[in-house]
């Protein structure tokens, strides 16, 4: 099973995002947009996990979540990773409250304790945490990938609550889709 910790903005987070990326080139050119029903930001990648360590994977989920509080976030700035047809455009994440992003980073830090505690996999790469809106490819020339950057770039969203990590098993082929297998409420 391919398999990801997550967290979701609100609804309310996600539509004001939603109204922003109607307006960038990369929707009216066709590109390939995020699909908005699986909006998430990313806390850890697992990758193929046998099905039988599933449980080991909730369980260190569970420990990590456990000691964290509750904290806000909000979706804030953006730009792009990688060039040409391999461009990335994302939205930022910024802490709502002083101290709420270093928070975040230090949850994402517990999480891939807990996994390396359990021996899993996960993706090791420095955590940036970011929401993937599209893959434009070659459908966006220089001056208009250079235009959306800036759009996200000055972007502000609304605060939202992070009370839980989301463990997903995701499925690739022409139909991508995920799966929510377990919630992790933050009690500390």
């Amino acid at each position: 099973m391919r398999l990801f910790v997550a967290v979701r903005p609100s609804t309310e987070a996600l539509a004001e995002l939603g109204a922003l990326v109607d307006g960038l080139a990369a929707s009216r050119a066709g590109a390939r947009l995020a699909d908005r029903s699986r909006w998430h930001v990313t806390v850890a990648f697992l990758g193929e996990v046998p099905e039988n360590r599933v449980p080991d994977v909730s369980a260190a989920l569970t420990a990590a979540a456990g000691p964290a509080a509750p904290l806000r976030l909000r979706l804030a700035g953006g730009g792009r990773f990688g060039r040409g047809r391999f461009a990335v455009l994302w939205a930022g994440v910024d802490g709502a409250t002083d101290g709420a992003l270093d928070a975040f980073a230090g949850l994402a830090r517990s999480v891939r304790r807990e996994l390396r505690r359990a021996r899993l996999p996960y993706d090791d790469k420095p955590f940036r945490p970011h929401l993937t809106l599209a893959r434009p490819g070659a459908k966006l020339g220089a001056a208009e990938l250079t235009a959306d950057v800036e759009l996200l770039r000055g972007f502000t969203g609304v605060a939202f609550p992070v009370d839980r990590l989301l463990l997903f098993r995701s499925e690739l082929g022409p139909q991508p889709s995920h799966h929510l297998l377990s919630e992790h409420l933050l009690t500390g």
